[in-house]
């Protein structure tokens, strides 16, 4: 993969140039993407910015993120070849920052549920998961340092866990999300993917203007919370051994680490998640099921057909009231503790295309809008790699990344010794 930090670190010395940087990614996306179909669109004549911290960095970006010199089409036959007028605001703080978008990556269809071509670049006969099936799999291939996502349930922290990659679901809000298709306006985040948190903390910083973001030169050893969510089934043995090595890696690190129990409330949080998330889609896709229904992708078609009128709006207010007594509670366990670490899916990528994997291990965190970031951790069978997330207060996305860097410093050392 490519190290975002390690160009920027070059770049800034004057060893390579941000157009040769640039051109290096291009170059892998004509080699490798034929075979991983990461991205749906690529821009043409694409040079380095003069300045900025990100200057030199090729970006995908998610294709239901708008972008005005390339078609934004959200995986859907209806918006074939639409071209919005403007870029969506987080495009241009990434141009503001530098960086140069190259391409757009492959969703599923409107970020929910039926998948993109896009495979696996570890094993290419399981998903890479969804719906950011496309910027994770073009991070995980090393054809780009950086790309952008969107989680409404689990749809960033999954696919990184899946293709082996570093990823970031900040704190809700914390990157804009005017120019995204919604699904749901109270759980849609944008997030980004990178080769390790360092580059994500870097990638994260420059978009949102926040050095405080950036790694310190000294990594704390946080206090830890372990918590398996039990609310949520139990994991497969492969999401089981990656949660246990990464506990030993953290003690033998010298963290402190603990089990938690998780709150009642949080565990009726997670079962309003999904009474949110489809009575606001219903709202946001009004249009396009009313008048496109035929055209409509078959998977999401069906999800609406299934819920619609079924949820009242006094259940969707009920499931409010229960998400914002569940933040409350949510909050209380971080007074002992600096971060939270759990399973970033219920196993590693399953086998063929048709479906993207369960969100059943991210969808309260979505809801909860914490900032969690997933590491990988363990590979099974297959090559196929298996995440661990880390989770912080909200609005602490300078602790989550610092716990994360060193809960991924702890898990080399370990598998350098063993």
């Amino acid at each position: 993969m490519i190290s975002l930090a390690d160009l920027q670190r070059r770049i800034a010395s004057g060893e390579l140039s941000a157009d040769a940087a640039l051109a290096r990614s291009v170059e892998a996306i004509d080699a490798r993407d034929k075979a991983i179909g990461a991205f749906v669109h690529r821009a043409e004549n694409v040079r380095a910015a003069d300045t900025g911290p990100l200057r030199g960095i090729a970006v995908g970006v998610k294709d239901i993120i708008d972008t005005a010199d390339m078609p934004t089409e959200m995986g859907s036959k209806i918006y074939q070849g639409w071209r919005p007028r403007a870029d969506a605001s987080v495009v241009m703080l990434l141009k503001q920052a530098g960086a140069t978008v190259v391409g757009k990556t492959a969703t599923t269809a409107f970020a929910s549920r039926d998948p993109a071509a896009t495979v696996n670049p570890r094993n290419s006969a399981h998903t890479p998961g969804g719906s950011s099936s496309g910027s994770a799999a073009a991070v995980a291939a090393g054809m780009i340092p950086l790309a952008l996502g969107t989680q409404t349930a689990g749809s960033v922290i999954r696919p990184a866990s899946y293709c082996g990659v570093a990823a970031i679901k900040p704190s809700f809000r914390l990157l804009p999300t005017v120019g995204v298709k919604c699904y749901s306006w109270t759980l849609d985040t944008v997030g980004l993917f990178a080769a390790g948190v360092e580059d994500l903390a870097a990638g994260l910083s420059a978009i949102s203007n926040r050095p405080e973001l950036l790694p310190g030169a000294a990594i704390g050893k946080p206090r830890i919370g372990v918590v398996t969510q039990d609310f949520a089934d139990a994991p497969e043995a492969a999401s089981a051994e990656a949660l246990r090595l990464a506990v030993d890696a953290a003690q033998r690190a010298g963290a402190s680490v603990r089990t938690l129990a998780m709150p009642e409330l949080t565990a009726q949080a997670w079962g309003a998640q999904d009474t949110v998330q489809e009575f606001e889609a219903h709202q946001a896709l009004a249009w396009e099921y009313q008048t496109q229904y035929d055209a409509m992708p078959p998977l999401l078609r069906a999800k609406l057909d299934e819920t619609r009128g079924r949820i009242l709006p006094a259940d969707y207010d009920e499931a409010r009231r229960i998400a914002n007594r569940g933040r409350k509670a949510l909050a209380k366990l971080f007074d002992d503790v600096d971060v939270l670490l759990t399973f970033s899916a219920p196993g590693a990528a399953p086998k063929g295309l048709a479906l993207t994997g369960d969100t059943r291990f991210n969808k309260l965190w979505t809801l909860m809008g914490v900032p969690c970031v997933n590491i990988p951790a363990h590979v099974a069978e297959g090559g196929l790699p298996v995440g661990v997330q880390v989770i912080a207060r909200f609005g602490n996305d300078a602790g989550v990344l610092a716990a994360a860097r060193f809960m991924e410093a702890a898990l080399a050392r370990m598998l350098a010794i063993a």
